[in-house]
């Protein structure tokens, strides 16, 4: 059990820190790629109102820097940004007819290349977007289209760089905190398995403890059925006494079976004759109230587990079925083979409507729906905990369901 609590919170820790790094990093790339796109339209807007370019620029005196001879840049352009960019533009008509390209400000793009970039940006019939390393806007100008192409390379790749080395970050620093987690597991839940071994061992030691004087009350019982006739309160001592070293019994085993959990003896057994064996020895019981009682076992299977345990839990299953069925009910026991798995099905009807909501809590010990009925079942509200412990030493799986919360169903899988 402590060994899943320590795999478990090694899992939710590293999905929490897979989650966060992923959220961070994409965050982080999602706005700088956000970034470098505004930064181009907003430039491919300007330019679009400036025929496909920048202003014409002359010197404003002696010393000042070039000054745009038309319109003023916009406060978010450099005034060094018209020499850094490289660009060019094509002016087509609807029919496809290019009537003018501008290519002399970047010398990787000729005119035949030009318009087969244009091309393709109008037949696409988006107003922006990217062909290649190029962002392009496609505006309205006279009787044609204007589309711009402004080269985005180094934005790009300065893009893909940091891109590239968050990733590298995240990844590195998910592996490190990862060990780190799992170096430091023990410790955390070291507090979780003191607490977990030492009620344990007080279950272990209390009912050994208990063992002495339940025998000895049971003795005391015996004596004074001889000295006196049995009466109605020796008949009760006597009946409390066995149902206190039944629960006492059962707490034992299910601390013991918690605590052997990786060394019971599990070897090749007939789980076949195994269930229908344990599960025939109700019959008697079941007709003498009345119930209906179907055992459908598929032949010659075959899994590995622990005899005594499985049959233990067939016991503890068919047992509880026939306590909360009430005469003239039907209790049904099936194994069938289900794919890598032995299924096994215990189904019975109820006395009362079953709460679909408190199916989680039945594996739960000393859980009872319905409490005021302890007394007539002679139950504890363990067996389903046994049940559990059992399943899980043999890395199965068990669930409670519920098919029309008129009945009861418990369903067990076992790895062949």
């Amino acid at each position: 059990m402590i060994k899943k609590l320590k795999i478990k919170f090694i899992c939710l820790a590293m999905v929490s820190l897979f989650l966060l790094l992923t959220i961070v990093v994409a965050g982080m790339n999602i706005i700088n790629y956000n970034s470098v796109v505004a930064e181009a339209d907003r430039t491919l807007e300007f330019m679009s109102q400036n025929k496909g370019g920048f202003p014409d620029f002359e010197p404003g005196g002696k010393g000042a820097p070039l000054m745009p001879t038309e319109k003023p840049l916009p406060e978010h352009m450099s005034p060094e940004t018209p020499y850094e960019s490289r660009y060019f533009s094509v002016l087509i008509t609807d029919s496809g007819e290019v009537l003018q390209t501008e290519t002399s400000r970047i010398a990787s793009i000729d005119e035949d290349t030009a318009k087969e970039y244009a091309l393709k940006a109008l037949n696409s019939k988006k107003l922006s977007g990217f062909a290649d390393e190029f962002r392009y806007a496609v505006s309205r100008e006279g009787e044609g289209w204007r589309i711009t192409f402004l080269n985005c390379g180094r934005n790009l790749d300065s893009f893909y760089r940091f891109l590239c080395a968050s990733v590298g970050m995240a990844a590195a620093g998910f592996l490190l905190i990862s060990l780190i987690i799992s170096f430091f597991a023990n410790r955390f839940v070291r507090p979780v398995a003191q607490s977990y071994e030492k009620q344990r061992q007080f279950i272990t030691d209390a009912g050994h403890e208990l063992k002495t004087p339940l025998t000895i009350i049971n003795a005391n019982v015996d004596i004074l059925e001889m000295d006196i006739e049995s009466n109605e309160c020796l008949a009760d001592i006597r009946q409390q006494t066995e149902r206190l070293t039944t629960l006492t019994n059962d707490l034992v085993y299910l601390a013991r079976l918690e605590e052997a959990e990786k060394k019971l003896k599990k070897i090749e057994l007939p789980i076949s004759e195994l269930v229908s064996e344990t599960a025939e020895s109700f019959r008697a019981l079941a007709q003498t109230r009345g119930i209906k009682f179907v055992c459908n076992v598929e032949p010659m299977l075959s899994a590995e587990g622990d005899f005594k345990s499985l049959q233990q839990l067939v016991c503890v299953l068919t047992d509880n079925a026939g306590k909360y069925t009430t005469d003239g009910g039907v209790v049904e026991v099936s194994l069938a083979k289900q794919s890598k798995y032995i299924r096994l099905k215990i189904f019975n009807t109820t006395a009362q409507p079953v709460n679909g909501k408190e199916l989680q809590y039945v594996f739960d010990r000393f859980y009872r729906s319905d409490p005021s009925r302890n007394s007539e079942t002679g139950g504890h509200g363990i067996g389903l905990s046994v049940a559990k412990a059992i399943v899980e030493a043999h890395n199965g799986k068990i669930k409670a369901s519920t098919p029309d919360e008129k009945s009861f169903e418990i369903i067990v899988h076992l790895p062949l």
